[in-house]
Parts: C-alpha cells; sequence; structure tokens
C-alpha cells in the first residue's frame, strides 16, 4: 500500500463521514431505513413536545421556501384514514421528510429531525455507529504528531456525536477537535471551507480534506485545501481524469504528513 505524504504545513484534517470515516452502506442500508420505518411512531410519539414542535416548524418553513423557489413538492393524495388535524399534519410532514429523503436532499431541517431521531435509536442500543478500522488508529496517530482533526459532513453535528459517540469502537469522540455540518454551509460550496478554516483558526491552505466526492473535492480545492479523495469499497466510481487529478487513498493508514516526527 503506497503512502500519501501529505504538506508539512497542514495542521488541520477535515473528515467526511459518509464513504470516508464510515461504510456508505451503514447510512443507506441502516441510518436511512430507520427514518423511514419509525417517522410515524416518532412524529405521533413527540408532536406536542419542544424539540418536535421546533423541528416541524423548520421543515415547514423549507416548504415555504422550496415553494416560493418553486421546487418539486410532494403531493398529498387524499388518505381516508386520516381524520383529525393533528393527523393531518403529521401526514404532511412525514410525505415532505420521504420526499425530501428520496430526494437525496440535504437540507438542515430534514438532518436536524434525524439527527433527533437517531439519537433516541442510539441510546437504545438499536444503532451502532460503524467506522473503518484504519480510522480511530490513524487519528490517533496524526494527533500525536500534533494535528487537529475536524469532521465535515451533510449529516447534523448531533448525528454526527452519535455515530462517534456510540460506534463500534466506543465513544471515540474525544479523537476529534470539532465537528461542521451544512449549517456552515454545503459542502459543494467553496465559501463553506472559507469559513471553516476562518472558524479553526488557520489558512485553507493549512487544511487537508478527505472526501470521496470530487464536487465537494473541488469546493475545497478552489480555496487553497489540500484534497486527497477516499476509495472505499461501494463509493462512486472515479473517471480517469479524476483518478490522474486528485490525490487518491484506499486507507487513512497511507496518509503521512511530511516534515513531522
Amino acid at each position: 500500500m503506497a503512502t500519501v505524504s501529505i504538506p508539512a504545513c497542514t495542521s488541520a484534517l477535515l473528515l467526511d463521514i459518509e464513504g470516508t470515516t464510515t461504510p456508505i452502506t451503514f447510512v443507506k442500508d441502516i441510518l436511512f431505513p430507520y427514518i423511514r420505518e419509525h417517522l410515524e411512531d416518532y412524529l405521533s410519539t413527540h408532536w406536542e413536545e419542544d424539540e418536535c414542535k421546533q423541528d416541524v416548524h423548520l421543515l415547514k418553513k423549507q416548504m415555504e421556501e422550496d415553494m416560493k423557489q418553486h421546487r418539486a413538492c410532494p403531493v398529498h393524495a387524499v388518505d381516508q384514514t386520516v381524520h383529525t388535524d393533528e393527523e393531518k399534519a403529521i401526514r404532511e410532514v412525514m410525505d415532505n421528510v420521504l420526499w425530501q429523503m428520496a430526494s437525496d436532499r440535504k437540507s438542515t431541517a430534514l438532518k436536524q429531525l434525524q439527527g433527533h431521531m437517531w439519537r433516541a435509536a442510539y441510546s437504545a442500543g438499536r444503532i451502532k455507529g460503524e467506522i473503518y478500522p484504519d480510522v480511530v488508529p490513524s487519528i490517533k496517530r496524526w494527533r500525536g504528531k500534533g494535528l487537529k482533526v475536524f469532521i465535515y459532513s451533510s449529516g447534523s453535528v448531533e448525528a454526527q456525536k452519535l455515530l462517534f459517540g456510540y460506534s463500534v469502537e466506543g465513544d471515540v469522540l474525544d479523537l476529534f477537535d470539532g465537528h461542521f455540518d451544512t449549517s456552515i454551509g454545503a459542502k459543494v460550496d467553496s465559501k463553506s471551507y472559507e469559513r471553516i478554516a476562518e472558524r479553526i483558526g488557520c489558512q485553507p491552505e493549512e487544511i487537508t480534506f478527505l472526501t470521496d466526492v470530487t464536487r465537494e473535492a473541488k469546493a475545497a480545492e478552489d480555496v487553497g485545501v489540500n484534497v486527497a479523495l477516499v476509495v472505499r469499497p461501494g463509493n462512486m466510481e472515479l473517471t480517469d481524469e479524476e483518478r490522474a487529478h486528485y490525490t487518491l487513498i484506499t486507507s487513512f493508514n497511507q496518509l503521512e504528513l511530511t516534515g513531522r516526527a
């Protein structure tokens, strides 16, 4: 396995989750199906609680924004089994959440509700966060060389902390210096990486970003962030041009920092 050198100026590593630290199958085959299967029960049980009300409020604001932007929205079919106003409201929220998931939307409103649902599942032991076996030892090695390590994922910060706090490796949250989600900006928007650098307190050139998504890699690269594309089983196939352009790794073990003891 060839080692890959990261510039000596690197002071912080920024890690994607899905397809980078964690198998894509965990998200697609475990986390997302859990939402679809338990959404109605969760909303019905927690509908009158403040946290759920805030989640629903954010989702409704997102719906209004989508309508203003003339984005496609779910069509509400007439359901004879729905009678009360509460049932109708719950069904409307369900339709929107399931539509957003089917459309692979990354809205903050959706991610917040999902995070709250996953919290209940993790804390009850129904789900454990999956992490590739090379991740924890590598992060410990990087931190031992004085690097800071941050997470940047489209999943909410809360969902990120649940995955690493209730992982198959136990609670590994102390390996990370901070977490970022789409509240700082979309992962395909270059400005997001400038904001992250500012928040961390370094220049973009001092960050190395690990992701499996080329659009994210390009956005980061455009503002001077160092990038390595992570090639894992099940990740999107790369074109020959992408393979030639980007630094590729198949394991975090390959990453070596030049000029550091």
